[in-house]
């Protein structure tokens, strides 16, 4: 498990040739730079990664350092239809929508610029393969209850979970729980469907269990994202209206061409952030085909998360086919096209569909 990590001093010692014109100061402060001497012997520093700091692992867009580098939170979000409108997943820079038991959908919202939020859910259960997608982006998940499938792996030391449980029947401890006073119950919804938390709240808990808020150093990224200011058009066709083919909520995706936004629907009407009463919009839709089976004759899902398959990038109104993979079990899925270039996802949210492979006919594209 992560733990706040122990501050590396890396001393530079810079020699300067005879005949140097220019010395850095002492008293300048050192920088993770590139030393560069000039044709006429001086020496700059050249900062080689600020532009790269500056824009956001989820979105891409250029952002402050303390946003963009600040590792993010994987929430769990309720999707039951007496638990909607959510209430601050329009601040969720990508959300998981992801099949459960009985054929609904629960979504997982991944928050990095959230401060400025009381009021975060409903929060539900975890199961698994949420888990594994959290991993993919190097985030901390907060839940409320799990699977007992869930159990073990989040009991692991690759992971930093936030719990609203201290234990569960016949399983044990949960490591991640870190008091009482990290959740809240709301009056206006029954349980289990009225559990939130908060910006605050989350950083209570955060700092309680010692965990760091900064990325693994070797991170890299999730997407391959555009450049500032480039739009992405795919060429497998148009995509105006689509449909990822869920049973109950039976949600869907508009292209407005006037906001190059994919608005979102469900359960036969907008939905909306309780908070703003806003339309939920996105920049890109993926619609990522994965194998599965049923673990028991309860209904839990058994979700292949590493194998990679079929996927589909959604964009300014039009498509890509391609496929997922992954390097190995914890890094992130990357997306392909058919000559095996890896697809760019414009700049802004994500909204992710897991659709098992069984389901995949139900997929419409107009």
């Amino acid at each position: 498990m992560k733990k706040v990590k122990v501050a590396i001093l890396l001393m530079m010692a810079v020699s300067l040739l005879a005949g140097c014109k220019k010395k850095v100061e002492e008293t300048e402060p050192v920088t993770e730079s590139a030393v560069i001497e000039t044709e006429i012997g001086q020496i700059e520093t050249v900062e080689t990664d600020s532009i790269d700091n500056e824009h956001s692992y989820l979105t891409g867009e250029k952002t402050d350092t303390s946003i963009s580098r600040q590792r993010p939170v994987a929430i769990m979000l309720n999707n039951i239809i007496n638990a909607c409108p959510q209430a601050g997943i329009e601040k969720a820079g990508v959300v998981y929508e992801v099949p459960v038991e009985g054929s609904l959908t629960r979504l997982m919202g991944i928050f990095e610029d959230y401060e400025e939020l009381e009021k975060i859910g409903s929060i539900r259960s975890c199961r698994d393969y949420f888990v594994r997608y959290a991993l993919e982006f190097d985030a901390m998940y907060v839940h409320f209850g799990q699977a007992v499938y869930a159990f073990d792996l989040l009991n692991s030391e690759k992971v930093d979970n936030i719990s609203g449980l201290q234990s569960q029947p016949q399983a044990g401890t949960i490591e991640g729980y870190a008091g009482e006073d990290i959740f809240y119950r709301t009056s206006d919804r029954p349980s289990p469907h009225n559990v939130y938390t908060s910006y605050e709240q989350i950083q209570t808990a955060i700092e309680r269990k010692g965990y760091s808020t900064d990325y693994e150093t070797d991170y890299e990224g999730h997407y391959k994202f555009a450049a500032d200011g480039e739009k992405i058009t795919y060429t497998d066709g148009n995509a105006t209206k689509i449909t990822p083919g869920y049973l109950v909520n039976k949600p869907w995706f508009e292209y407005d061409s006037a906001t190059g936004l994919y608005s979102r629907f469900q359960y036969e009407d907008e939905q909306i952030d309780q908070l703003t009463e806003e339309q939920l919009t996105y920049t890109n839709i993926i619609f990522q085909v994965s194998e599965w089976e049923n673990y028991d004759e309860n209904g839990y899902l058994n979700i292949d998360t590493e194998s990679g398959g079929e996927a589909m990038i959604f964009s300014q109104g039009t498509y890509q086919k391609g496929t997922w993979k992954k390097a190995d079990e914890d890094a992130p899925a990357r997306y392909y096209d058919a000559s095996g270039e890896e697809i760019t996802l414009n700049q802004g949210k994500t909204w992710v569909c897991i659709i098992l492979d069984t389901y995949k006919d139900n997929i419409v594209i107009e």
